[in-house]
């Protein structure tokens, strides 16, 4: 029999003295007011807990991002996403870019939705909640950012290899230098399969999707790609342009932002993945060239090392961008997107500690100021695949 019942707190704090035994049920957000909603004669319990208030977006978002890019992996583990919490907490920055799908295909939580499910997208869940996570970061004031790798996708090659990409020598999938498998940027299942996702983490309170590997493959073997749906006749930057367009009319309202090489800001035309700067401003609020110096080719304005020169070859670069976005403009019938550039805070060429990030902000920032341009400052992204960001500590 049932002994004693008493509530304490919000949540109400039961004890309970029982001589036979008891069957207790939990009910995920019922009204609290209720207190034990019902109880069988066969002495069943039924407690009322709420259920946590889905995140929202950030009321007030920042205009100038200083943010970091965090893997799926670290975001779901407690040992390494404790520590970066209290890093964003005690400095300056107010952004996190969350990875959501990475180059390996596996999306990095439970989205709830079939497509990912079959496809086996959802067989290393990485993330436990993710709108804990979210909320955790809203509650820190922190800009949440969620990163989709697009074409590059080795699950949904697997599940769906008539969309992928296949190698002309041995008619199986084709697989770049790291061993990746692609999709054709052509087909529009991809598209769709890919801002379902979009359209989920929206749902779920990120503030804005963040799409990478928006392109055609540049390393490995690319002359012995057979494409499913690109016939090879249309110039490339037009497929990508159709599929910014579809992006941007699927995700009305939204807030999305599109990576892109570095390089791209200095070439006139495509580099040969379909990329061009004046194609991508029309339908993203953010442009994010990768402008991490390491990346640029030997030689690059007479650098035989360009990562040396982190605040040069920057300065020149974002020079560029901007100056291209203003001749766009003048012909524009649509508002453009703002340049928000990923910078490097990894080694590689040369050791990026907090004077070299220093000077590649300094860069982006002088560019700004310097250039004749309507473009609003809207900050940047650092980039550390280690997720450690030692360089902006030290």
């Amino acid at each position: 029999m049932l002994a004693v019942l008493f509530a304490a707190g919000l949540f109400g704090l039961f004890s309970f003295s029982i001589f036979m035994p008891h069957e207790v049920q939990v009910l995920p957000g019922a009204d609290m007011d209720a207190g034990v909603l019902a109880g069988s004669v066969s002495s069943t319990l039924v407690l009322a807990v709420p259920l946590p208030e889905k995140p929202r977006p950030l009321a007030d978002p920042p205009k100038e991002v200083r943010g970091i890019y965090i893997t799926s992996w670290v975001a779901g583990t407690k040992s390494r996403i404790e520590p970066l919490k209290a890093f964003l907490d005690s400095t300056d920055l107010d952004a996190a870019v969350v990875d959501i799908k990475d180059y390996s295909g596996y999306v990095a939580y439970r989205t709830g939705l079939r497509q990912f499910k079959d496809t086996g997208a959802e067989k290393q869940i990485r993330i436990g909640d993710i709108e804990k996570l979210i909320r955790e970061l809203h509650d820190k004031n922190i800009y949440v950012l969620a990163r989709v790798s697009v074409f590059q996708d080795p699950v949904l090659a697997k599940a769906h290899p008539e969309w992928a990409l296949k190698d002309a020598r041995t008619g199986r999938i084709w697989l770049d230098h790291k061993g990746l498998a692609w999709m054709d940027p052509a087909s529009r299942e991809v598209w769709d399969y890919n801002l379902a996702l979009a359209k989920n983490a929206l749902d779920l309170g990120f503030d804005e999707i963040n799409f990478d590997y928006i392109r055609f493959p540049s390393d490995g073997e690319t002359a012995d790609i057979v494409y499913p749906a690109w016939d090879k006749v249309r110039p490339k930057r037009d497929v990508l342009r159709e599929f910014f367009s579809y992006v941007r009319e699927e995700l009305k309202g939204a807030l999305i932002s599109a990576d892109i090489f570095g390089q791209v800001t200095v070439d006139a035309g495509d580099p040969g993945i379909g990329q061009v700067l004046e194609d991508v401003y029309p339908y993203f609020d953010f442009v994010s060239p990768m402008v991490y110096p390491s990346h640029y080719r030997t030689g690059f304005r007479g650098y035989k090392n360009p990562a040396q020169y982190p605040y040069e070859v920057i300065k020149y670069s974002m020079d560029r961008a901007l100056a291209r976005r203003e001749t766009l403009l003048a012909s524009s019938t649509v508002p453009l997107g703002e340049l928000r550039p990923w910078l490097q805070a990894f080694d590689l060429g040369a050791p990026y500690d907090r004077r070299m990030i220093d000077l590649e902000i300094q860069a982006v920032a002088d560019s700004f100021r310097s250039a004749s341009t309507s473009a609003e400052w809207a900050g940047w992204l650092l980039w550390d695949p280690n997720n450690r960001y030692q360089g902006y500590k030290n």
